[in-house]
């Protein structure tokens, strides 16, 4: 199936691309109800399951398996189009949420966690992929949009209907619940995928040297995570686990990324320092609210709902200033944000250890305004991406960005678990730790988003 010509008056929920759109809507939004509700849900579930000690690689260890899933379909789909890639990451998806809704300790869930990161890794990239071969250009941007206002109810009503949902019966639906509606996405993209066309071509050349590197770099992240939560000779693990993801990133993201060299790479960089910084206090900011400030899941994760709201609000801004602001600056004011942001965490937790005791209200409105300095920054990397990349390079890029936001987040959340736990161990406050290493973490943020104008 190729895309031909669109007449005027066609729209993404035409017709003729009414269920597809719907389909994909919805399996965006079923897997964003289910991050927003892990994020409420877990500090729950690790205390239910006595895993509170491998908290942070619950958070890890999907984004981690994401990124081999990522590339893992990317080569798939050149290779024989999204058909077989989509299928087997919906399958992968709800087989995760299965192990995790029934495991038995906290060691299953995470094999749960890995299954799902493998799946949904790989569903976004058959879903771009899909969007290409059904979609006529003029329409493929509104299709983009549905995409991210498909965050938005989960945002708003994903928190809550969690705490309803683990009051009501158990935390284990929270999972479970989300398998049906993963099947009926399924039933409503299958018109669009039978009329798709199989392929077999060659592939990117050297894509396997990519697959293997991903799944090196997605190990190390995990065993930097085990390694750094461990005491004595064990610990140095951590080091040698670090080196090797380094090593990784150089293989899998453009030169110069890892040092933000001016231009592309330090848009690649500023990407996933935004995803490392922001996504870590994500990890902790229920858990936080509930230990220090006593909220229930539900109350506590009021926080993610307003933070979903704010970060599109601030998403419609910056497209409204469009080219008034450059992209450079755009990304230095949302990284700005974000910096401030996450310092006046880390502040608040100090305010309360030092016996101050600042109202929820604090934390809260410190972690929303982060969410404003995403929704500001992150869709300006996507787009300076697109403009500095050429017919030839676009794929790679593009595999590039998602890669350094995925890995990015999970190697911030492996470092912030190993700097927790030895907290705990020192007797200091390990949410204070988490959230200064975050806001330290949104320095080199800035620092990058400085560097990404062409040179």
């Amino acid at each position: 199936m190729t895309t031909t010509p669109v007449a005027s008056r066609e729209r993404i929920l035409s017709p003729a691309y009414v269920a597809t759109t719907i389909g994909m809507f919805g399996l965006i939004a079923f897997v964003a109800f289910e991050a927003m509700a892990v994020a409420t849900m877990m500090p729950t579930v690790a205390r239910d399951l006595d895993g509170l000690d491998l908290y942070a690689l619950a958070f890890a260890a999907p984004l981690a398996s994401g990124v081999v899933g990522m590339v893992a379909a990317g080569m798939w789909s050149d290779r024989t189009g999204p058909v077989a890639p989509l299928l087997v990451s919906m399958a992968l998806f709800a087989a995760g949420l299965v192990v995790a809704g029934l495991a038995p300790s906290m060691e299953m869930l995470l094999v749960g966690r890995v299954l799902q990161g493998l799946g949904g890794g790989a569903l976004t990239v058959g879903l771009y992929v899909l969007v290409g071969l059904v979609y006529p250009p003029p329409l493929q941007p509104a299709v983009f949009a549905s995409f991210a206002a498909a965050w938005v109810l989960p945002s708003l009503f994903g928190p809550g209907l969690a705490a309803l949902v683990a009051d009501v019966w158990t935390w284990r639906w929270v999972f479970l619940g989300t398998i049906a509606f993963v099947a009926l996405a399924l039933v409503l993209l299958a018109p669009a995928l039978r009329r798709l066309e199989p392929r077999a071509e060659a592939g990117e050349p050297g894509g396997y040297s990519r697959l293997w590197w991903a799944v090196v770099g997605a190990a190390a992240v995990l065993a930097l995570e085990l390694a750094g939560s461990a005491r004595g000779a064990a610990a140095v693990g951590g080091v040698v686990a670090l080196a090797v993801v380094w090593i990784a990133l150089g293989r899998l993201l453009p030169r110069g990324s890892r040092v933000a060299a001016r231009g592309l790479p330090a848009v690649v960089a500023t990407r996933g320092l935004l995803a490392a910084m922001f996504f870590c206090a994500e990890a902790y900011i229920v858990y936080v609210l509930q230990e220090h400030w006593d909220l229930s899941a539900g109350r506590a994760g009021i926080a993610l709902t307003c933070v979903g709201v704010v970060w599109a609000a601030a998403s419609q801004v910056q497209a409204r200033l469009g080219e008034r602001v450059s992209h450079s600056r755009a990304m230095v004011i949302g990284t700005s944000i974000v910096l401030l942001a996450l310092t006046g965490l880390a502040g608040s937790v100090l305010a309360f250890e030092s016996g101050a005791r600042p109202s929820a209200v604090v934390p809260v409105a410190a972690y929303v305004l982060a969410g404003a300095g995403m929704g500001f920054a992150y869709p300006r990397t996507g787009v300076a991406m697109l403009a500095t990349s050429t017919d030839q390079d676009r794929g790679f890029n593009s595999s590039a960005l998602s890669i350094a936001d995925s890995l990015g987040a999970a190697l911030a959340l492996s470092v912030a678990g190993a700097a927790f736990a030895a907290a705990e161990r020192a007797d200091q406050d390990p949410f204070l730790v988490v959230f200064s290493l975050a806001a330290a973490g949104a320095v080199l943020g800035v620092v990058a988003a400085s560097r990404t104008s062409a040179p």
